[in-house]
Order: C-alpha cells, then structure tokens, then sequence
C-alpha cells in the first residue's frame, strides 16, 4: 500500500527533484477542483482548460513557488485567476482594437458607439459631448465607452499615456462645467 504524500511534500518534491509522479498526483488533487471553480467564472471550457493547464505548467516550471504557510488549493486558486484574467483581459482588448480598427476602415459611417454618446439624453449631456473637440471625445470613448486602460487607450490612439490622463482630465473638466 502507498503512502500518500502531503500537498507540501508533493510540491517540494516537484520543485527540488522534478518529480514526475509527485506533479501528476497534485494535479489529479486539484486540476478537477481547479477546472470546477474556472468554469463557475468562464463560461468558455475551451479557456478553462487551457487556464488550468498553464497553471500546472507553471507549477512544473517552477516559474510558480509555493511558500509552504499557505493553503495549496488557495495558491493555485490564485495562480489560475490571476491567468484567467489575463486571458479575458487579453480578449477583450484584442476585441477592442479589431473593432477600433474596422471602425478606422469605415470613417464616414457613424459608429454605435458615436451615435450613443450623441443620443444621450441626461441633462445636457449630448451636447456637452458634442462640443468636446474630436481629440478629447475619443479618449473619453476608449476609456469610458470601450473600458480601456490608460495604457490601452495610448496604443489605440496612437498618443503617449501621458497625453491620454491629460485629455481625460480636460474633457471630465469641460463636461463638469458645461453640465454645471
């Protein structure tokens, strides 16, 4: 009969020795725990799968490390969200940029997005908006519309990051006083 080992035991193993067998007995442990909580954040399994796979292989690769006061499943739980939301993040932005991109393609038709900010019709709002210049209405889009981050927004724009915080600023700051 075989002793089973600890979750530490197993990952020291792992980790000083390579041990195959110690890396394969952590992962039929947690991969279906793993996948379990995946799923109940993403509903794509083909994501979750590779999510659950990247984390064991960062644990393999040892490019993960453990430090043996903590919970293992709570360790790998956060290995996996972390690369999850890298994953959805990375999506999401890549989305972002083919749709900024197709939009770039198609100038003369006016975007969803432009004839939302135009139809708002809270207070002055759409015409606040209006009479932001173009330079300052694309940075409110890409950070407020679309979500990006500042650096996100930078690389859509083609401008500085610095230059996106200050057009920001501007355009709250206009809006505040038109809307005053």
């Amino acid at each position: 009969m075989s002793e089973t080992r600890s979750d530490g035991a197993l990952l020291r193993a792992v980790a000083e020795d390579g041990d195959r067998r110690a890396f394969e007995e952590l992962y039929r442990r947690y991969a279906p725990w793993l996948t379990a909580r995946m799923r109940s954040r993403c509903a794509d399994a083909g994501v979750v799968d590779d999510v659950v796979q990247e984390t064991f292989l960062a644990v393999w690769r040892g490019s993960a490390r453990y430090r043996e006061d903590g919970d293992v499943a709570g360790w790998l739980w956060r290995i996996g969200s972390r690369r999850l939301i890298d994953v959805l993040r990375g999506d999401g932005a890549r989305g972002r940029l083919r749709q900024a991109l197709a939009r770039l393609r198609h100038r003369d038709e006016v975007s969803a997005e432009e004839r939302v900010l135009a139809g708002v019709e809270h207070g002055d709002l759409a015409g606040a908006l209006v009479r932001l210049s173009p330079e300052l209405r694309a940075v409110l889009q890409a950070t407020v519309v679309d979500g990006l981050t500042t650096r996100e927004a930078a690389v859509l724009l083609g401008i500085p990051p610095g230059t996106v915080k200050t057009r920001a600023m501007r355009a709250r700051r206009q809006l505040r006083e038109a809307l005053a």
